[in-house]
């Protein structure tokens, strides 16, 4: 057992794909797991990360250092289950304090079966993680603890890259389903399920929208035969190169007409189906304090993130769309790096955006977005309210 300052519990090895090791505790369930290990830097909602479809396939690591205080309820989760591969954190509250607790993280991990690791230095992980980049890893806990290091090692790079990785038929639903408008209703969308998000489909529903929900293997046909107002795609985990199937029912839709928006993932494909192309980042953007500016308005937006991959586009002037959907432009970009965050079609209605403007959790900035395509919904239909 290994003694740390918020109990006793069995050691525990973080193992990067390039020998790097972490030492600490095992906390969560005690085993193996292997992932792409990335770092977020919120400062809190780890709840909604952890229920986030779109984290599938990671072991996440947390920059804040004290993790757990407010515990877990069911209010704040944003799917049924926890979907992160692995979870490390330096310091796992000791209790929970928060009058909307329902029980505690600690115990949440086991149910899930999310094997983690506490107690280790996540600033030198993250740093190193910034420098070398984003990469395979393994949390290794009880039995396989005590195997020989260079096997551990040999067992993190068998692992899957995310690169070439499609994972929206490991998050997707299977089935249709539909949430009613609560507000006036104005329409029907259909939402492509690629890890959507609780929070996201609520807000379509209160912006007037029957909103239903399908899954990410739909054909085109069966998307223009449902016959909505607008069609929307949602966020979720994996390499958009290895999406072809859902690029070409986007493509559909366009060509159909639809009012289209999408969110993050949405945004990557909405870029290849365009005709442009998509890379990965070295490490990603993954948090809740990620500034974005809005080339429309001149205003900077702090914006809840989750991508590995990006559009490839300049993000001044516009450019013609491979595809024949006219002239696109780069509507918003990061401020840390000048990553495309946002695009915007002049000719047809359809933009998208690479963060997550249901902020859940996250700060309000971006939340307009759904408005806005509301009014986009009506202009549509020679409406406006």
């Amino acid at each position: 057992m290994t003694t740390t300052a918020f109990g006793s519990a069995e050691p525990a090895v973080l193992v990067l794909e390039d020998g790097t090791r972490f030492e600490g505790a095992a906390y969560g369930k005690t085993g193996t797991t292997l992932g792409e290990v990335v770092f977020t830097t919120g400062m809190s909602g780890y709840q909604e990360t952890l229920t986030d479809p779109s984290y599938a396939g990671q072991i996440v690591v947390m920059t804040a250092p004290h993790i757990g205080i407010t515990g877990v309820n069911k209010t704040d989760m944003e799917s049924d289950r926890i979907w992160v591969s692995g979870y490390v954190v330096r310091d796992p509250s000791r209790r929970v304090s928060n009058f909307r607790s329902e029980g505690t993280l600690d115990d949440n991990l086991v149910e899930d079966g999310v094997v983690g690791i506490s107690g280790i230095d996540t600033r030198a992980l993250t740093r190193h993680i910034r420098s070398a980049g984003s990469m395979r890893g393994g949390i290794f806990s009880g039995a396989d603890y005590s195997a020989d290091a260079e096997a551990l090692v040999a067992q993190v790079n068998a692992g899957e890259q995310m690169a070439g990785l499609s994972l929206s038929a490991t998050v997707s639903t299977t089935e249709n389903y539909t949430l009613p408008a609560t507000t006036e209703r104005i329409g029907s969308i259909a939402v492509l399920d690629l890890g959507v998000k609780r929070a996201t489909l609520g807000y379509l529903a209160d912006q007037g929208f029957d909103v239903i929900v399908v899954p990410q293997n739909i054909t085109p046909d069966d998307l223009l035969a449902l016959k909505t107002d607008a069609f929307f795609f949602s966020n979720g985990p994996g390499d958009p190169a290895a999406a072809s199937g859902q690029v070409e029912v986007l493509r559909a839709g366009l060509r159909a007409g639809l009012p289209y928006f999408g969110i993050c993932f949405g945004n990557q494909l909405l870029g290849r189906a365009l005709g442009f192309d998509t890379y990965k980042l070295p490490f990603g953007h993954r948090g809740i304090n990620q500034p974005v500016l809005d080339k429309a308005t001149g205003k900077v937006e702090i914006t809840s993130q989750n991508h590995g991959f990006a559009v490839d586009l300049p993000i001044e002037g516009s450019h013609e769309s491979p595809e024949g959907f006219g002239q696109v432009e780069v509507s918003h970009y990061s401020l840390n790096d000048n990553v495309v965050e946002g695009l915007r079609c002049l000719d047809i209605p359809a933009f998208s955006v690479q963060y997550h403007p249901e902020s859940a959790a996250g700060p309000h900035d971006a939340h307009y977005l759904f408005a806005r395509f509301r009014e986009v919904v009506l202009a549509g239909k020679g409406e406006s309210k």
